[in-house]
């Protein structure tokens, strides 16, 4: 049940002494070793030793993605490149990567606590793990691997795509946890289906999936489609990479390791922070990090914090599943719209796949937004009057909840593009034109 009982279920009191201790000794390192941190110090005229305990943290300046690209490559590292032995990167679709380094004493770290992650999910030495996520430059595939590598379990690094030869080494090495997408596991269950896969043939228990939001609806799709237990887990390469926080058995939201990161949740407004049990951004300061250590690093991922301890036994911090992000929320209409609303209203709709895409134009100054949902083989042969009310349901449904009218387009099984990663939701032609 657990992998490090002591620190998983130690008390508050100990835990805040044990973050004290390590926020008091990472801030001397980034001060010292980073002329970035040094520098927003001295802009609030305070020093490492004005810091003595958590609550004074809110007096330091936030971290941005932006100040890391404009770091670019190494200027944020606090420990020299012969300390370094990984780098991982994001895909700078948008200009210059984000970089990141890990010191050997980092990647001891990161497996630990995804050992801890794939307990907490209910794998032990005799899983058999098929990391389906992507290796490489991405942290998500290698973070994973050698947490289950910790754990003692039996790794098989597939990567992601080639889909055939996933479900063929799934059934043959007899893979017992699934960690990957949750729109990519969705895939896979489809892909299952579509060749005629006895399920019995499938020997998965359970499955971990992060990387992008995800509702609790999908989530009992991906259960009832590959008849496993489905946790998510909750990782940022800017903070350390998948096994930040994870679900448990019980659930009840994701575990934050706070004896190695410090969450706090802050209005992305007014930038204040917010008490537990309030909805805002979450942003984190690592502890233990040496490569690249961050201070109050704005994830711009929208959540809400609890601190009363689970019925695991666990007592760090549980986050509720990321609802969205501050800075992708489509504005419509004046109304602010996430994604993960709206997949969480279809996947109300037992009869429609986990497969969407919303299209936002504007004609003049009037937002529109379409909705294009995917049928089932089932129900794209059903008369054309019961599918009128289907739409009629889901746009209804829609309206009551966002409070803004949506076109809804049912579209054949398959149309909308499959994605072996992230799943693509939203194409916003309002920038596309320029406007």
């Amino acid at each position: 049940m657990y992998w490090n009982k002591r620190i998983e279920t130690m008390s508050r009191d100990e835990l805040m002494y044990i973050q004290n201790e390590r926020l008091q000794k990472m801030l001397r390192r980034i001060y010292h070793n980073v002329p970035f941190y040094r520098s927003q110090f001295q802009s609030v005229d305070l020093a490492p030793e004005d810091i003595t305990e958590i609550s004074d943290l809110s007096k330091l300046p936030f971290t941005t993605k932006q100040d890391l690209r404009d770091s670019y490559p190494y200027g944020l590292f606090a420990a020299p490149l012969s300390e370094i032995v990984r780098i991982h990167a994001s895909s700078g679709t948008t200009g210059k990567p984000t970089v990141v380094g890990y010191t050997r004493e980092d990647i001891s770290n990161w497996a630990e606590l995804c050992a801890r992650a794939f307990v907490a999910a209910g794998a032990d030495s005799n899983s058999v793990v098929q990391v389906s996520y992507g290796y490489g430059l991405f942290t998500g595939g290698l973070g994973i691997h050698y947490g289950a590598e910790k754990l003692g379990a039996s790794v098989i690094p597939m990567s992601g795509g080639n889909t055939e030869r996933q479900i063929m080494l799934m059934k043959d090495f007899h893979s017992t946890l699934l960690a990957c997408t949750p729109s990519y596991a969705i895939y896979l269950a489809e892909a299952i289906e579509q060749y005629g896969i006895d399920p019995g043939e499938i020997k998965l228990k359970s499955g971990i999936f992060g990387a992008e939001p995800w509702s609790e609806n999908m989530r009992k799709k991906i259960e009832e489609r590959l008849h496993i237990s489905a946790h998510d887990i909750y990782g940022l390469s800017e903070i350390m990479g998948p096994g930040v926080a994870i679900e448990c058995q019980c659930k009840n939201g994701m575990h934050i390791w706070e004896d190695h990161f410090l969450p706090e949740i802050i209005d992305p407004n007014t930038l204040e922070p917010l008490p537990y049990g309030a909805p805002g951004e979450l942003v984190f300061t690592t502890l233990t990090k040496e490569g690249i250590p961050v201070l109050r690093y704005r994830t711009r991922d929208l959540s809400v914090l609890h601190k009363e301890v689970c019925e695991c036994g666990r007592t760090h911090v549980r986050m509720e599943r990321v609802s969205g992000r501050s800075d992708d929320m489509l504005i419509i209409r004046g109304v602010n719209v996430f994604p993960s609303q709206i997949e969480s209203v279809l996947m109300e709709f037992g009869n429609v796949e986990p497969h969407y895409l919303l299209i936002v134009t504007r004609e003049g100054t009037l937002d529109n937004l379409e909705i294009q949902i995917e049928l089932s083989e089932e129900l794209f042969s059903d008369r054309i009057s019961n599918l009128e009310e289907l739409e009629r349901k889901i746009k209804q449904k829609i309206h009551s909840v966002l409070q803004i009218s949506a076109k809804i387009r049912l579209v054949e099984p398959k149309s909308i593009p499959r994605s072996e990663g992230k799943a693509k939701r939203v194409i916003d032609k309002r920038n596309l034109q320029g406007e």
